[in-house]
């Protein structure tokens, strides 16, 4: 299940805070993710990775939503300043997502819920720009 958990963040979660360029800004962000596993004993510690998004990286947003090949990005729709989607994955990192962005100027909220081997988890993750990139 770890390995899992630790795949999901890297392969889905950083991409997926990054995806609309009209309501964030390229620069250095942290980003913080936590996530609720029901019937675990004891819950997961939150991770905070530092990233760089450069214009590049904010342009298309299905393809910046993962980096998983074997993900495909559905209803993608954006209002104001929220965005939601659906994503399928097979492989690996097979499961079923659900997720959405609120955008606060520099920072933003997500949530996300993700349903894989049977089980369920809630995702959060929080963003915030630091500044320009290092």
């Amino acid at each position: 299940m770890g390995k899992i958990i630790v795949a999901l963040l890297f392969a889905l979660i950083l991409p997926a805070a990054s995806f609309a360029n009209d309501t964030m800004r390229e620069g250095y962000w942290e980003i913080t993710t936590s996530m609720v596993i029901p019937g675990m004993p004891m819950e997961m510690p939150a991770t905070k990775i530092k990233h760089c998004y450069t214009k590049e990286d904010l342009k298309d947003q299905k393809s910046v939503i993962t980096s998983d090949k074997n993900c495909t990005v559905t209803d993608v729709k954006q209002s104001g300043n929220k965005i939601t989607w659906k994503m399928k994955c097979t492989g690996e990192n097979a499961g079923t997502f659900i997720g959405e962005t609120v955008y606060k100027g520099d920072a933003y909220d997500s949530a996300m819920t993700v349903q894989t081997q049977g089980q369920t988890m809630d995702m959060k993750v929080k963003g915030t720009r630091l500044g320009s990139c290092p």
